[in-house]
C-alpha cells in the first residue's frame, strides 16, 4: 500500500467569494425559492462547497449538542468502548477506524455516529438503532433535536437543487419517506508538527451520499480542492453552515452539481469537532440522470440504487464492515 507525504500539499489563500456565501432564508420561507436555487446551482456547478445562512437553527442548539459531544470524546477509553460502533453504523469509531482515502494512512479522527432508529424495516445495513453513552443522558437529546432540525434544511436545500434544474421542488425527495441520513460527530485532536506531516485529519475523499451539511466549530482546518486543483481553506464564518455536493448528487446530476475533495488538517493547537449530516433517501432510490436528461443520456454509468452505493463505500471506508461484495 502507498501512503501519501503530506509536507508537499501546500494550500493556497482563499481568494473572496471563492466558498460563495447563500442566504437561503428565503428558499425556507418561500418568499423566493428560485432566487436561492439559482444561488445554490452556481455554487455548485463550480466548488461544490456553500455557506449557508439563513438556515433557522438557533445556535444554542447546535451549541449543546457539540458541548455533549465535547463530554463525549473527553472520557476515558474504556467509557467511549461502552458504545462500540455497530453493524449498523451506530456508535464510536475510534482514531484508525477509518481510511478514506485508498492510498492514505488511517485517519486520526474519532467518529461518533447515529440516525434515524429503524427498527422494523431490515431493508439495508445502515438501518439500525441508535446506542448512547448510559453516563451521558443530555447527548441524545440535545444530538437529535439538532438532527431533526438540521434534516429539514436538507430537504428544503434539495427541493432548490431540483428546481435551478428546471425539475419538480420535489423530484431528489420521490423516495425520502424512510431516509438513509445519518448524523455524526466528528472530533480531531491538535496534530503536532510530526503527524502532520505524516497523517491526515481525515484524508482527502469526497463524501458518499447525496448531500453533506456541517456545522463547523471556531478553529478551522477544513480544506478543498478548488477548481486549479490547488487546496484551499474553508473557514468557518459564523453562524452559517458548510453545504457539499457529495457522490450520489454528483451522479445523479451527470456531474452538473459536483461532488469536491476536501480534507481536514488540525494544526490549531486546540481540539476541533464538526457535526455532520450526511443527507441520503431511501435505500430503494435508483440514482440514474436519465430521469433528468431523458432516456437517451448516456454518460457510461449504470443506474444503481442510493442502498447498493452506500454499502461499496461503507465497506471500502470503514475497518469493521464486512464485505457485501455488491458489484459496481
Amino acid at each position: 500500500m502507498r501512503f501519501i507525504l503530506m509536507a508537499f500539499v501546500k494550500v493556497k489563500t482563499t481568494k473572496p467569494d471563492e466558498i460563495p456565501v447563500c442566504d437561503i432564508s428565503a428558499l425556507l420561507d418561500g418568499s423566493n425559492p428560485l432566487g436561492v436555487a439559482r444561488e445554490l446551482r452556481a455554487a455548485s456547478t463550480g466548488l461544490g462547497f456553500i455557506y449557508i445562512k439563513g438556515h433557522g437553527i438557533p445556535q444554542h442548539i447546535i451549541n449543546n449538542a457539540r458541548s455533549e459531544a465535547y463530554k463525549f470524546f473527553r472520557s476515558t477509553k474504556a467509557q467511549k468502548s461502552t458504545t462500540p460502533i455497530t453493524n449498523e453504523h451506530r456508535g464510536w469509531i475510534g482514531s484508525g477506524g477509518a481510511m478514506m482515502d485508498d492510498g492514505a494512512k488511517t485517519d486520526l479522527k474519532e467518529s461518533f455516529l447515529w440516525g434515524f432508529d429503524n427498527l422494523n424495516q431490515p431493508d439495508h445495513s445502515l438501518r439500525g438503532q441508535n446506542i448512547w453513552p448510559s453516563n451521558n443522558e443530555k447527548m441524545k437529546f440535545s444530538t437529535i433535536e439538532y438532527f431533526k432540525r438540521v434534516h429539514k434544511v436538507a430537504e428544503y436545500l434539495m427541493r432548490g437543487f431540483a428546481l435551478a434544474l428546471d425539475l419538480d421542488q420535489n423530484f431528489f425527495l420521490k423516495t425520502s419517506n424512510e431516509p438513509l441520513s445519518r448524523g455524526s460527530f466528528v472530533y480531531y485532536p491538535y496534530q503536532s508538527e510530526k503527524n502532520i506531516n505524516e497523517q491526515f485529519g481525515a484524508s482527502p475523499h469526497t463524501d458518499f451520499g447525496v448531500l453533506t451539511v456541517l456545522a463547523q466549530d471556531n478553529v478551522g482546518g477544513l480544506q478543498i480542492k478548488n477548481c486549479d486543483g490547488d487546496w484551499i481553506e474553508a473557514p468557518p464564518i459564523q453562524e452559517t453552515l458548510i453545504v457539499n455536493v457529495a457522490d450520489l448528487l454528483h451522479r445523479w446530476t451527470a456531474g452538473a452539481y459536483k461532488s469536491t475533495q476536501h480534507r481536514v488538517i488540525n494544526s490549531s493547537g486546540r481540539e476541533r469537532l464538526s457535526i455532520v449530516l450526511a443527507y441520503d433517501p431511501n435505500p430503494e432510490t435508483i440514482i440514474d440522470p436519465c430521469d433528468i436528461f431523458g432516456p437517451d443520456f448516456k454518460d457510461g454509468k449504470p443506474p444503481i440504487t442510493c442502498g447498493d452505493y452506500l454499502d461499496w463505500r461503507f465497506d471500502k471506508a470503514f475497518a469493521y464492515r464486512k464485505d457485501h461484495s455488491v458489484a459496481r
